[in-house]
């Protein structure tokens, strides 16, 4: 067992702090962390998530699960140790972005509650915003964008989500977007308007500012 190195390195903190990043940025940081089956919608909602806040002239960046599988946490597989190393790998490198200042938006299935919850109590109070991409279980297979039900269903892939590898869904989740019942353009007004009512994006600070 190799040893935790902890103890044996500093941190050290930056000249520039996060609210000078926010405040050149025009809108605050956060962790937009979208939990779901695969096939519900996570990445499309993402990356039209991610187009409208470009439009508001906000800095983002999407963390996607699959990506992140291409490059750094390529070395993992999906039994259940590999997955909860997988996301708290993903939660280090969000909080990495946040503290500079960006809208991080996290695609990722995230299976266990226990694993996503870890990730909220290492981020500072509001950083970490769950959203429940909500589908069911057969319209996610109906879909089925990359074939991957498919292959599960033949025994291609093993541990799959949802089918032989379990789901488990926030209790708490700060928005739930219903997939399976409402539009791409829905789910991104919803997630728009809860981002507004926090204040976290450029267009509620200006009107702060002004009033």
């Amino acid at each position: 067992m190799k040893e935790r190195n902890e103890r044996h390195v500093a941190w050290h903190t930056s000249c520039v702090a996060r609210e000078d990043r926010e405040q050149m940025n025009g809108h605050q940081s956060c962790i937009l962390w979208l939990t779901g089956l695969s096939g519900s919608g996570k990445s499309t909602v993402a990356a039209a998530l991610e187009k409208e806040l470009y439009k508001q002239h906000c800095r983002t960046y999407i963390l996607d699960g699959d990506n992140l599988r291409h490059g750094i946490n390529r070395d993992l597989g999906f039994d259940p140790e590999d997955r909860s190393e997988n996301i708290r790998r993903i939660g280090e490198i969000a909080k990495l972005l946040a503290d500079a200042g960006i809208i991080t938006i996290v695609a990722a299935i995230s299976p266990y509650r226990q694993d996503r919850d870890k990730v909220r109590a290492t981020c500072k109070p509001g950083d970490f915003i769950e959203v429940y991409v909500h589908c069911t279980v057969e319209e996610c297979e109906r879909r089925d964008p990359k074939g991957f039900y498919k292959k599960a269903r033949s025994g291609e892939i093993r541990h799959f989500t949802g089918l032989s590898a379990p789901y488990e869904p926030p209790l708490q989740a700060e928005l739930v977007l219903k997939t399976d019942e409402h539009t791409v353009y829905d789910s991104v007004t919803q997630v728009m308007a809860y981002i507004r009512s926090r204040q976290l994006d450029r267009s509620s600070l200006e009107k702060e500012t002004e009033s």
